[in-house]
Parts: C-alpha cells; sequence; structure tokens
C-alpha cells in the first residue's frame, strides 16, 4: 500500500463544517437551486421553439432522468455523507482524477452562474428603475452583499435565508397553478378564444405537419441542454449532505421532496403555460434570443403572460418580485454549492490547504472569500463592451452542469456494485435508489447524448465558432482529468479498495492492492 495517509482533519473549529441544517432546509436548498431563472425563461423559449407538446415531452424525459439520479445520489449521500458529495465520490469510488475533473468543473460551473445572478438581478430591477435613475452597478453591489452576508453567517444562516427564498417563489408557482387551472375552466378571465386546448390546435396547424412537436430532431437535440439547465440545482441535496443534522433521515425525505415538488411544478407550470399562451406569441422569449436578453425582459416571461390574460393589473409587479428573489435564491445556492465544493477539494489536496479552513462558526470562509472574488469578476464583466465574452461563459455553464451529473450516475453505479462486492448487503443501506443498475446507466446515456447534442445543429451548418462555443467544456473537462492524472500518476481504485468511510486516499500507479 502506499505509504500517503488519509487527510485528517484538524481542530473542530478550523476545519469542520457545523451539521447545522435539516431536512426543511435541504428540501428548499433543492428546490430553490433547480426553479431558478431557467423555470421561468427557458420555457418561453422551449414552447416557442419546440411547441407545446414537444417542450412537455422535453421536460418530462429530463424529470425522469433526474428521478434516477436524485434517488441514486441519495443512496450514496445517505451513507457516506460528505461536504463535497460527487467530487468526493468520484475519487473514492472510480479515480482521483475524476473527482480532481469534477470537482473544479461544478466549482466553475456554480461560480459563473453566481457571477451571472448578481448582475442579471439588477437588470430586472430596471423594470422599475431605468438605468439614467440607478446605476446598475449599485444593486449588483447591494445583492452581492447580501449574498455574502447570508453564507458568511453559518450554514443553518444559509439554510434559513434558502429556505424564505425558496418558499416565495413555491408559493408564486402554487398561486400560478390555481390560477392557471381556473382559468382553464374559464372561473378566472384568461381562457383563450376558442377552447383550452386551441393553443395546441394552433400549434399543430402552424407547424406544418399536423403535430404539436415542431422543429425535428435536430432542433430537439439541440434543446435538451436548456430543459436540463432548468432543472439544474437538484443534486444540491447531496453536497449539503456533509451539513445534515440527521443525514439518514434529513437526506431521503428531502430527496423524495425536492424530485416530487420540482416536476409537479415543472410539468404543471409548462402545460398550464402551453394551454394559456399561443406558441408564437409575439411577447414569448424566442430561441434566437441570447440569454442576457431574456433575463432582463421580465415582462415577456411566459408565466407573467399568463397574468397578464387573467386581467390581473399588478401581475407583471408581482412576478418581477418573485423573478427577483428567484435570481436571490439561485445565487444564494450557487455561492454555497461552489464553496462547499472548494472546502472539499481542498480536503483531497486537489486545491490550496488555506480553503478548507473554516470559521468558528463553520462556515469555510477562505473558500468562500474566493468564490466571492470570482463573482465580482461579474461587475468588471458586465462593463465591458463586447457583452458575448461574458454570454459564452453563461453558455458553458449548462454543459458544465451535465458533466457533473454524468459524473453522479457513473458514481452510483460504481457504489452499488462495489459495496456488495465488498461483502455488504443491501439491508445495510438507509436509502436505496430505484431500478438500480438501470437508472445511472439510463442516466449516463442521457447525459451523453444531451453533451453530444447540444452542438448538433452548428456542425450540421458547418459553423466553427458556433460548435466550438458549445463543445469548449468538453475538452476542458479532459484536460482537467488527463493533466491531474499524469502529474499525481493516479489509477483507477480497485473495486475491492472501495473506501466507504470518511478518510480519503489517492491511488497511484505502482501501489499494491
Amino acid at each position: 500500500m502506499s505509504n500517503q495517509k488519509p487527510v485528517q482533519a484538524a481542530k473542530k473549529d478550523k476545519t469542520d463544517l457545523h451539521r447545522g441544517m435539516n431536512q426543511r432546509h435541504l428540501t428548499m436548498i433543492g428546490i430553490g437551486g433547480a426553479i431558478g431563472t431557467g423555470f421561468w425563461f427557458a420555457s418561453g423559449e422551449l414552447i416557442s421553439s419546440l411547441g407545446p407538446g414537444g417542450a412537455l415531452l422535453l421536460f418530462g424525459l429530463v424529470g425522469a432522468m433526474v428521478y434516477f439520479l436524485m434517488t441514486s445520489l441519495g443512496e450514496i449521500a445517505t451513507y457516506v455523507p460528505l461536504s463535497g458529495s460527487f467530487e468526493t465520490y468520484a475519487s473514492k469510488f472510480i479515480d482521483p482524477a475524476l473527482g480532481f475533473a469534477m470537482g473544479w468543473n461544478y466549482y466553475l460551473s456554480w461560480a459563473i452562474t453566481v457571477t451571472f445572478e448578481i448582475v442579471v438581478g439588477a437588470r430586472i430591477l430596471q423594470f422599475w428603475y431605468p438605468p439614467d435613475v440607478l446605476a446598475p452597478w449599485i444593486p449588483s453591489l447591494l445583492f452581492f452583499i447580501l449574498l455574502f452576508g447570508l453564507n458568511i453567517i453559518s450554514a443553518k444562516g444559509f439554510g434559513e435565508s434558502e429556505f424564505w427564498f425558496a418558499s416565495i417563489k413555491v408559493a408564486a408557482i402554487i398561486v400560478f397553478l390555481l390560477v392557471g387551472v381556473l382559468m382553464v375552466f374559464g372561473i378566472v378571465p384568461g381562457q383563450p378564444q376558442g377552447g383550452m386546448f386551441v393553443n395546441w390546435a394552433y400549434a399543430a396547424a402552424e407547424g406544418g405537419t399536423g403535430t404539436i412537436f415542431l422543429g425535428g430532431i435536430v432542433l430537439v437535440l439541440s434543446k435538451f441542454i436548456v430543459a436540463a439547465f432548468s432543472f439544474q440545482g437538484t443534486e444540491l441535496v447531496g453536497l449539503s449532505a456533509g451539513e445534515a443534522a440527521n443525514p439518514e433521515k434529513a437526506i431521503p425525505k428531502a430527496v423524495n421532496a425536492v424530485f416530487w415538488r420540482i416536476v409537479f411544478f415543472y410539468l404543471g407550470g409548462i402545460f398550464l403555460v402551453s394551454v394559456l399562451v399561443p406558441f408564437n406569441d409575439p411577447h414569448l422569449i424566442g430561441a434566437d434570443v441570447d440569454w442576457m436578453e431574456y433575463e432582463a425582459r421580465v415582462a415577456f416571461s411566459p408565466f407573467t403572460l399568463v397574468f397578464q390574460n387573467a386581467g390581473i393589473h399588478a401581475a407583471a409587479h408581482i412576478m418581477n418580485f418573485v423573478v427577483i428573489t428567484a435570481v436571490l435564491s439561485c445565487g444564494n445556492s450557487g455561492l454555497f454549492c461552489a464553496t462547499r465544493m472548494l472546502y472539499a477539494m481542498s480536503h483531497e489536496g486537489k486545491a490550496p490547504k488555506f480553503l478548507g479552513k473554516t470559521n468558528r462558526r463553520g462556515v469555510p470562509q477562505n473558500a468562500l472569500f474566493v468564490t466571492a472574488g470570482i463573482a465580482a469578476i461579474g461587475f468588471l464583466v458586465d462593463k465591458m463592451p463586447n457583452v458575448e465574452v461574458y454570454d459564452y461563459l453563461l453558455e458553458m455553464s449548462g454543459m458544465m452542469g451535465m458533466f457533473g451529473w454524468l459524473g453522479i450516475a457513473l458514481c452510483a453505479w460504481r457504489f452499488r456494485k462495489a459495496f456488495l462486492h465488498q461483502g455488504h448487503t443491501l439491508d445495510e443501506l438507509k436509502y436505496k435508489a430505484k431500478f438500480y443498475p438501470y437508472g445511472p446507466i439510463l442516466c449516463m446515456v442521457f447525459c451523453v447524448m444531451v453533451i453530444l447534442g447540444t452542438g448538433i445543429d452548428a456542425l450540421i451548418d458547418w459553423a466553427p465558432v458556433w460548435a466550438l462555443q458549445q463543445y469548449l467544456p468538453l475538452p476542458l473537462f479532459l484536460g482537467l482529468y488527463f493533466i491531474y492524472k499524469f502529474y499525481m500518476r493516479t489509477k483507477i481504485v480497485p473495486i475491492d479498495k472501495c473506501d466507504f468511510s470518511s478518510e480519503y486516499k489517492v491511488y497511484k500507479r505502482g501501489d499494491q492492492d
């Protein structure tokens, strides 16, 4: 065996996280991370480009995949509740090089997202205060200070703030679903003239093929990443496992609650929007509108259009407030997620050691400072004349998240296989993933299809620059993996050496099995 010793925790108040979050916090962290700007805006893009049936089918397929993903992650996180979650699991059960690549890839994805949310939050405020009245950098700075303050307090403080942020979003969605149903049955004004399914029938006619599915298979493949991006954040439940007060009880409940609520909200919301708003409504966000444009155009959210059709005059103001809380919630979750990932990598030798220290409240403050510094770069990027640079980074975030999902599925498959191989029984697991091994395998196949299909339209049209923009995260991820593997001389962890404890070991070539 190698002489390298597992990384040991030092004094409790210097390196240990505090378990200050309960099931209520974990549930809302997962919901808050997933129901963000993608939900409020990407739905309009999918309906307008794929038609009502295509959008609903796409969200349904991604929702099914997320179910397998969440139950798989829940099985591991319940048995081995560690901060860093799937990055640590990849290092312990597959290959430390894979953990390194997953960790930094996922960290950069969320760090970029935090930057995005801070700047976009200020632009959403322009609905009330135009730039000549209130300079955008002022609310951006206030949002930045608020999110940093919520994360520096304590894990419980973060969990409590996220609980209330997410609660506002959940309440707004429930109200929307209720009003939408009343509109469909004509109880509240706003039902489309001609009946509740006239927009679906109109889509079939306008599609020219007698179908509610528009655009063809190539467009559907390229839009998978949009739907998947909307669901990203559900995995935050697993990442928060290291700070759960009672992980054996809290994590399974949070996994089930997050999935079913999100699927209900997403599918219910998409269905009602597609029924009440025509797919070619000029106010819907089209596929040709970039992220920065439609994030700022709050009045063109399909959910806002539904409320306006209901004759509620304050709908735009109400929805604008909800979207701001959604942005703050996503930024809050993103800052937490990125900080914990950096903290975990520090304890595994994949990031500088000083990033693994915590303050007396159990917050990894050094990792938080670094992540906040990256987020602050958004102020500078937003001032650059060439805004495409910023948009380019945003488009990378979605595919980076898919690499994280792919890694989770691979870890889940290897975890159960190694667990049984070493003589353990399923009775020892407090939470069991459904449909193993088919669930993780289907997730892996799905993630690969999404990653490869994201830029298929750019390849077909032979737009090299566009294709490079779509696929850059792929060589970046592979580069991280092979550079670390070559430099650290790591090898795949033998199945009989997979470690289910809280210790960590790097297996190198030449170690004796």
